[in-house]
Order: structure tokens, then sequence, then C-alpha cells
């Protein structure tokens, strides 16, 4: 085509397409839009036609452009046009094309000067354009003619609206020299929507058609009437011209001898004319692609750093050395030891923010998740009491003991001790499969190498499986310890003798200091708090109309409660001296579970009261509060028949062995205390030297021997196939990297940015202001018009929207950008 700058341009962006092509970057550099505004037959099509450089426009008096035209220009290697309506359809005549855009246009809006805002669209492939869009407008127009709606001015200016109010279209405004350049619509136009003037360029047509003796100088000197990228002057081809053929090359060469050989022009000849009007927009098109690059530079060179390092190593990379494979090897395993290392100690140079790895969850199982499997192993005290009552009157036989016997406490804690095996396997499986699946996640970095990969997984997963066994040997060992010999003389046990003054509460009181120095866990258990929670006082609650709920405290010695649980306002202490525990039965209408407490003299519990009726809100939550109670001495009024209906009746017959069962269960549950904190003592550091640090130990220091004893080292370091082809690309996108880079730079030194033009004070350009018609037609408001305030100057930012890109701005001295003085009107879709 004609457009020589466009020549220039062409293998410039090509270059810089096609190198990043390379490197899998997309190169949408998104040129601005163009679009000719003017009045009827101001020369808007050929100052397109012009640019582009071809004949493909229909052309004629009045109004010919009734539709939209949006030309898309794609670059190809092949020439032809190509319509959205006529899809598939190749046009490689541009004859055809003007034909083809006459008829669409007669299709949609009749042969009588109807117009349609439903654009055309053509797309027109060839190896002389860039991807660039230029939009030719219908000429703005005031009176009617044919079949024009009385609105016809309205629906014009919105249809121009609709294009030139993007920020990134550039506005060329067509007038012709013989008319009033004060009273231009194109210029007026231009302003509501830039009013700043940054992307309008003045064009005057029609320079050759101007009265004799008159010309247009000042205005082409921007010194009348000023605009702040000025005006270029261009001659079109006539019509005359045009029926008779004359090509736009011979055109060009009368046009540039008309401004060459006036006198009023020849001094800015090489200021004016189409060539000058297609390098001034290809400078424009030039100055956005500049702003661009620093963007392209920042992005490429963050990815060249990034692979750097990884092109260094494969440079020079020989798949097949079998020293190279040796160290291979090496290296692999060392790396291997201490990211295993890292992840277990903490120490590990990325930290996961999203999930616990590694050390951090094998500690959560430490600490949080074998306590919890041990606080699971829950007792039931009915259970537990008719145990060591049939444990007490089987040992005693057919004689009734004087003294609670030892081996009823014996067998009762070895039972207890014995169900901590369960607990105690469960635990070592958590932490075993936790190191598994930090092994793992280690050995997965081995996937370049699959069978250095595979054999490493199983050589792990064997060694972590025998020190699990082993780990799970030794903690028996210690449970079968612990049964071999129960160490009544512990210091933390209470003893029978403090177990037995838990029970007489009256004689806790009368307990020496110097008994206390030698039995210092008694006095510290009765000052233990044994419960807390809320319950509610229902026979108090009977004379005051309702029942209470109070926040109750429940110690060895007392049960006392509080107005709330801030324990401020006491409201009264019970001591639990000869108190027992009665059950209720649940009313039919009520949503509580009760229990009574009592005196077992007949004694007031609670001032007047005999009982103190007590309620809570679930069943769970009762038997939780009769346990206890239970722990603190107080038993209930019956004991419920066993299954088998064994011996005991419902009410305590023997207060001696009602005694005796209750020593009993102070001193087991004293001492499984004392079990209990030693195995939460004694497991993790089990655990972490019988399998973790071992694991460790054989990672670091006898994985690679057994790789080395396998015979086969250099087929453990083959290269899979993913890892050959990954070698292969970063070796390639890192000279591609290099390469764009490289073009990047050619373009800047190739290319300079010609700077916008100062401002200059266009008031004498009166905003279009219009009024609405009476007979406007229905279903196309106009766009509001009338005067609007100054646009704000603004940042001028660049735009591009490429892979891996989130915002591209442009050069910082670039001056402010215009901002529209009204939006624009919604564009109609062809139905």
């Amino acid at each position: 085509m004609g457009n020589l700058g466009m020549d220039d341009l062409i293998p410039l962006v090509n270059r810089l397409h096609d190198a990043l092509s390379r490197v899998g970057q997309s190169c949408s550099l998104h040129l601005p839009q163009i679009a000719v505004v003017g009045g009827q037959s101001a020369g808007k099509s050929s100052v397109l036609e012009n640019f582009v450089g071809r004949d493909f426009l229909p052309r004629g008096s009045g109004i010919v452009t009734r539709r939209p035209l949006i030309l898309k220009l794609l670059n190809s290697t092949t020439e032809y046009g190509e319509f959205l309506h006529c899809e598939g359809k190749k046009f490689t005549d541009f004859d055809e094309i003007c034909k083809e855009i006459e008829a669409e246009t007669t299709r949609l809006t009749g042969s009588n000067k109807g117009i349609s805002p439903h654009p055309i669209c053509l797309r027109i492939y060839s190896p002389h354009v860039l991807d660039l869009t230029l939009v030719d407008l219908p000429g703005i127009t005031k009176v009617p003619v044919g079949d024009q709606p009385p609105d016809i001015e309205y629906r014009i200016r919105d249809m121009i609206m609709q294009y030139i109010c993007k920020e990134n279209c550039l506005i060329l405004a067509v007038t012709p020299a013989n008319t009033d350049l004060a009273n231009s619509d194109a210029l007026k136009l231009a302003k509501d929507v830039d009013p700043q003037g940054q992307r309008t360029i003045g064009v005057i047509t029609k320079l050759d058609l101007m009265d004799e003796g008159t010309n247009a100088r000042n205005i082409l000197e921007n010194r009348l009437l000023p605009l702040r990228r000025g005006y270029i002057g261009v001659v079109n081809r006539s019509q005359k011209d045009i029926d008779g053929k004359k090509d736009i090359q011979t055109a060009l060469e009368e046009e540039k001898n008309f401004f060459l050989s006036h006198p009023a022009y020849k001094h800015m000849a090489e200021r004016m004319g189409t060539l000058y009007l297609q390098r001034t927009l290809n400078q424009h098109l030039t100055n956005h692609i500049r702003d661009t690059l620093p963007a392209f530079r920042s992005h490429l060179q963050s990815q060249l750093l990034a692979l750097k390092k990884e092109a260094e190593e494969y440079r020079d990379y020989s798949p097949d050395d079998p020293a190279r494979k040796t160290k291979a090897l090496l290296q692999s395993v060392q790396r291997l030891a201490a990211d295993f290392e890292k992840l277990i100690e903490g120490s590990g140079d990325k930290v996961d923010t999203i999930h616990l790895s590694g050390g951090a969850r094998i500690n959560r199982i430490f600490h949080e998740r074998f306590p919890y499997e041990l606080l699971k192993i829950k007792t039931d005290e009915r259970k537990l009491r008719r145990e060591i009552n049939y444990a007490i009157r089987n040992i005693h036989g057919v004689r009734t003991g004087l003294f609670t016997p030892d081996m009823a406490f014996e067998a009762i804690v070895k039972k207890l001790v014995s169900g901590l095996k369960g607990p105690c396997m469960n635990f070592i499986d958590m932490v075993s499969e936790e190191l598994l699946n930090t092994a793992y996640q280690c050995i997965d970095k081995l996937n370049s190498f699959p069978k250095l990969r595979n054999e490493t997984e199983r050589i792990v997963t064997t060694e972590i499986r025998e020190q699990t066994s082993k780990c799970r040997d030794q903690v028996l060992l210690l449970i079968d310890i612990q049964l071999a010999y129960i160490n009544t003389n512990h210091e933390d046990f209470v003893g029978f003798t403090t177990a037995q003054q838990v029970y007489h509460h009256n004689n806790k009181k009368t307990i020496t200091a110097g008994m206390a120095a030698n039995q210092g866990v008694a006095i510290r258990s009765s000052l233990i708090v044994i419960r807390k929670g809320w319950l509610t006082i229902n026979n108090m609650g009977i004379m005051k109309g309702r029942a209470r709920e109070y926040w109750f405290i429940l110690s060895a010695e007392s049960l006392s409660w509080f107005k709330d649980d801030e324990e401020k306002e006491k409201k009264y202490m019970l001591p639990l001296d000869n108190i027992k525990l009665r059950d209720v039965e649940r009313g039919f209408l009520s949503s509580k579970f009760c229990f009574s407490l009592f005196n077992t003299e007949s004694r007031n519990v609670y001032k007047d009261y005999k009982s103190l009726d007590l309620a809570c809100n679930s069943q769970e939550e009762l038997d939780s509060w009769k346990a206890s109670l239970l722990r603190a001495g107080i038993y209930p009024e019956k004991v419920a028949v066993d299954e088998q209906g064994n011996g005991s009746t419902e009410n305590f017959t023997d207060p001696q062995l009602e005694r005796q069962v209750e020593t009993i269960r102070n001193l087991v549950d004293s001492y499984m205390g004392i079990i209990f904190k030693t195995v939460r003592d004694l497991m993790p550091k089990t655990i972490m030297h019988l399998m973790i640090n071992s694991v460790k130990e054989f990672i670091s220091s006898e994985l690679l021997a057994q790789l080395y004893a396998l015979g086969e080292c250099s087929l453990l370091m083959d290269e899979s196939p993913e890892q050959q082809q990954h070698r292969v690309e970063v070796l390639r996108k890192h000279a591609a990297l290099k390469e764009a880079l490289a073009v990047i730079g050619d373009i800047s030194t190739s290319t300079c940015t010609t700077p916008l033009p100062p401002p200059v004070d266009s008031s004498w350009i009166q905003p279009s202001s219009l009024s609405q018609p009476k007979n406007s037609v229905a279903g196309m408001k106009p766009a509001t018009r009338g005067h609007a305030p100054p646009a704000p100057r603004v940042p001028y930012t660049g735009h591009v929207s490429t892979h891996g890109f989130q915002q591209l701005t442009g050069q910082h001295d670039r001056p402010a950008a215009s901002v529209p003085r009204r939006q624009p009107p919604a564009i109609p879709t062809v139905k």
C-alpha cells in the first residue's frame, strides 16, 4: 500500500512481535483507533483512503457514508478483505470491497439517503499494514433529506460520539478550507470529548477550491484559531479525478506540486500534504509503541533473571557423562537430607503461610492430638466403683476385712494402665504417617530422575517402617514396665492415709502443720476446684415465683454459688459434711434434668430447706456433675443393682465397704495421674529418639551408601523425558529473552518520541449546544448537550493488556491526558 511511513513501522512491530512470541509473550500493543470527523463532502473518506493507500470507499455527492465503517487492518502474509456480515468470503479485488460496502449500506438504510448507527465491519489483511483500527463516520448534516428522520443531526452526532469518546481514539477533525473554520462542527465535537486537544489533529481539505485571492495560511500556521496539535492541509482527488481513475500516487505528486508552487504555502510545504499527515499519524503510533516498551522490558528482565541461574547450570550440561551423574547423585541425596531436616526442624528457606507441614504437624500431634487421645479414655464412675467393690469383696472372700486391701488397688490400676496401649499405638501411627508425608514431599523433588526417585522412596519408606516397629516395641515395653511395679511410694502419690482423710471431711480441718508437710498433696487436693458451671436451684424458686440460675463452684470441702460467673457476689457456701445425692424424677413438662442434695442427719441444707434441688440442661451435663460430686465425696443415696443382680442391694448396708471403695477410688485417681504425666512426657521423647532422629540420621549418612550398593548409579541418574524437554526449553527461552531485550533496545535507539505540543488557547471553539427537537424520533434519545466545566488534568497512562501484565504505564514526562466532557451514548448492536 501507499503509506511509506507505515512500511517503516511494520518491520519494527514485526520484530517485536516475533521476539515476544518466542518467549511465549503476547505482543498486544493495542494501537489507537483513528476516526475521521467532519461535515458532508468534507473529504473524510479521501483522507482515510490516503492514509491506507488504497481506493476502497464509496464516493459521490451528498451523504455517501451512511453507516459507520469500522476498518480493522491486520498484518498478514496475504492481502484480502473480509466483511463480518459475509464471514468466510474473501475479497481480493478492492473494487469489489467498495461495491459490497455500497450494497450493505443500501440493504439496511435503503437507497434514499437513510442512515443507520449499525456499523459495517471490514477486515483488511495485508503484509503492508499494522494491526490498527480506522473508523469512517457519516458526515454531519443539519437538514434531513430523503428518508432521513427529522432529528438526523442528533442521530449522526450521537453516532460519532460512540467512537470519539474513547480515550484511545485519535480524532482527525476534517474541515473544508472554503467554509468558516470557527463554526466547524468537527472541531466542536472534538473539543467536547478532548478538551485538552491531546488527540485532535485538524485536517484542512479543499485548499485548491478556495476563492481566488484567499488562502488558509494563518490557519495552517496555527496562528489564527489555533489547535494544540495544529493543522495539516491536504488536497484530495476531485470526483472528476476519481471517475477518471486517477491513482493515489499521481494524486500525491500533484498535491506536492500544489504546495510547493503556491505562494502562501510553499514555505511550509514540508509540513503539508497527505504524506506529512501519514508521518504525523505514524509518529503517534510510534510514540504509543515506545510508551509500552519499558513495561515489556521490565517484565522480560525479571523473567531473564529468574532463568539465569538454571540456564548457567544447563549450558555445559552433558547428560551421559559418568562423572556428572555421580556428582548429580551426591548432590541430590545431600539436598534431600537438607530439605528433610529443614522441614522437621522448622528452618526451611521458604516458610509455608497456608498449611502446617513437617515438624509443625508432628509438634501438634505431640502436644494436641496425643493428650486428646488420653482424655478420650473416659471412665464410667459407677462401673469403676462396682469393679472396686467386687475386687475388695473377692479379695476378702468369706472374711470381713478390717482394712482396705492393696491388691484391689493394684488390680484396678493395672487394668487402667493396660488400656493406654491403644492410644499410644495410635499416637505412633500418626507420627509415622506424618514422617512419611514429609519424606515424600522432599523425595518429589527428584522427579527429574524417575529411577532415583523410586529407589529412594522405597529405601526411605522401609527405614521409616522399621523404626516405627522398633518404637512400638519400646512403648509397649514402657507400659509393661509400669505394670511390673506399682510404686505407691511416689512423691506425688496421696497414699492410703490421705485418701481416707478425703472421705472423712470432718477430720480434714484437724490436720496438723507437720502432717501437711509430710502430706502436702492432701491440703492441696482439698483446695482444688473440681468443677465450675451453671446450675438452677429449683426449690427456692417456688417461693419466689420462679427458679434461679447461679454459678456453682465445687471443691473437695464445699459447694459455693455466686450470682454470676464473675464470682464477685457469693450467695452461699455449703459444707459437704454428711451430704449425699438423691436422683429426682424428671417432670412430664420439664426440660431440665434434676438431682437433689440432702444431709444424712436430717439437718437443713440451706436456711430452712431440707434439700437443695438442682437442675441441668442436659443428661450429659447431669452425669458430669454427678461424677464431679462423687470425686468430692458426695455419694448417691442408692447404688443400682448390677446386671447379674450379684450380691449388692440398692442401699449401702456396709459403711466400711463404702469407705474402702472411695479410698481406693481416690488412690486410683492419684496414681493414674502420675501414669498419665509420665506417659505424656516419655512418648514424644521415645518417638523423637527412635523414629525422627533415626530417620534423619539414616537419610544423611546411610541413604547414599544403599543407593551405591544397588550398582546402577548411571541408570539411577537417567533423566526423564520431561526433564530433558525442560532443560532444552530453559536454554531456548533464555536465549529468546536475551534476543527480545536486544530487539527492544534496538527499537528504543532507532526511534524517537515526539513530544506533545504545549497547550494553546482554544476558547474560540464553541462547544456543541443543541436543543431537543420537538419531533424527535422515539427510541433515539440524543446525548446530553450544553456547556460542561473544564476537564481536570490527569496523568497520562498507556494501558497494554498482555499476558502476565497487570498495568503498563507510559513515560512520566508525557503530558496529561484529555478527559471527555460527556459520556458516550450506548453503542447499538445489529439484530
